[in-house]
């Protein structure tokens, strides 16, 4: 019987080794995780028994993550190394994967990137006996899967992705795909080719903001097209499956997806039952439950106050944005936007794109 993988999780935050230690541990792979809240602790664990992988934390006293970094990356040069952080900053990212980290990993705040995280871990701990393609630590994922990790995380970076003897860039500002460059292709058409590889080594650069835009299509439409030729079997990456844990979106809502900022989006019929839509949604039943109340009681309310029927709702988080608007012959469209979004941007993005599904 196989020995399981060992991980070694270091955080200055007692609830998030205890948050992460049951995510981790009921992996499908099963495996053991130890817990350090300091580093000269994890260090002197790493020269007791062997570990396969170390996720530590960035800031914390002492000894921080990157000092931690440092000495591992020279004293265990086979470990693999995740940095798990709530730390957002392009020179921590920068100085973490000049010092050989394998993942510079935003702490997740949704489930959906708590999924991508965990999926993450087991790919990585399955590598050893991955024998089919794939890229980087993740040969259970699509590149299309990596790039969409980086727009989630919202990241600044340029990806260089090479298989063989060709080489491509992927250029990344705040979440969104501005460029790609393949050989004599650039924009959109070398974005595609570089999708069509299915193996091949995965680094990531310092960010490049002066980089000029050439894609003004959004992140979610690129993954979109490239989900859609996948579906209907053409173009030179039909092959290469789709992100993970998105749907393709259906035919109504392919030119929703590409208005900026735009995390997910549901359709309910006028009398909530029937056939929904959805793209980007895992829970599609509970969030059209969850709209469908919603309305029903602000159309309750203003009929109530006499203010006329309902036009268009907007929420703010922590996490996620969101809009919804109805129409009585269509229904309910509703919206989920990226957190950094603005708030007038969310109005106004919901406006046309209410405008452009009832047309």
């Amino acid at each position: 019987m196989a020995s399981r993988h060992k991980i070694l999780l270091l955080d200055d935050d007692e609830q998030i080794l205890e948050l992460y230690q049951e995510l981790l541990q009921n992996l499908p792979s099963q495996p053991e995780v130890t817990v350090s809240s300091s580093g000269a602790r994890a260090i002197a664990l790493l020269e007791t028994e062997p570990f396969t992988l170390l996720i530590t934390d960035l800031r914390m006293p002492k000894m921080d993550g990157l000092q931690v970094l440092a000495i591992v990356r020279r004293k265990y040069p086979e470990l693999r190394l995740i940095v798990l952080t709530g730390v957002l900053d392009e020179e921590y990212r920068s100085r973490a994967y000049a010092l050989g980290v394998d993942l510079f990993w935003q702490k997740p705040s949704s489930s959906e990137e708590f999924q991508f995280f965990k999926d993450c871990i087991e790919s990585f701990l399955g590598r050893e006996t991955a024998e089919e393609g794939g890229f980087r630590g993740m040969q259970s994922k699509s590149l299309v899967d990596l790039i969409q990790l980086e727009c989630l995380s919202q990241s600044s970076t340029v990806l260089r992705i090479t298989q063989g003897g060709m080489e491509g860039k992927i250029w990344l500002q705040d979440g969104q795909i501005t460029d790609a460059v393949a050989g004599d292709l650039n924009g959109e058409a070398a974005f595609k080719e570089i999708l069509s590889w299915k193996s091949g080594s995965f680094e990531l650069l310092p960010a490049d903001p002066t980089h000029a835009r050439m894609i003004a299509v959004s992140s979610q439409g690129l993954l979109l097209d490239s989900a859609q030729a996948l579906d209907e079997g053409r173009g030179p990456y039909a092959d290469t499956p789709g992100a993970a844990g998105t749907t393709p979106a259906p035919s109504a809502l392919a030119p929703l997806v590409r208005f900026e900022g735009v995390d997910f989006l549901l359709t309910v019929p006028p009398s909530g039952d029937g056939e929904r839509e959805s793209w980007g949604l895992e829970n599609t039943k509970e969030v059209s439950a969850w709209v469908w109340d919603t309305q029903k009681r602000l159309r309750e309310l203003g009929d109530k106050l006499g203010v006329g029927g309902l036009a268009q709702v907007s929420g703010f988080g922590l996490n996620r944005h969101w809009a919804f608007a109805n129409s009585d012959q269509k229904g309910l469209l509703c919206a989920g936007f990226r957190r950094a979004v603005p708030k007038d941007k969310v109005d106004q993005t919901m406006k046309l794109m209410f405008g452009k599904w009832i047309s």
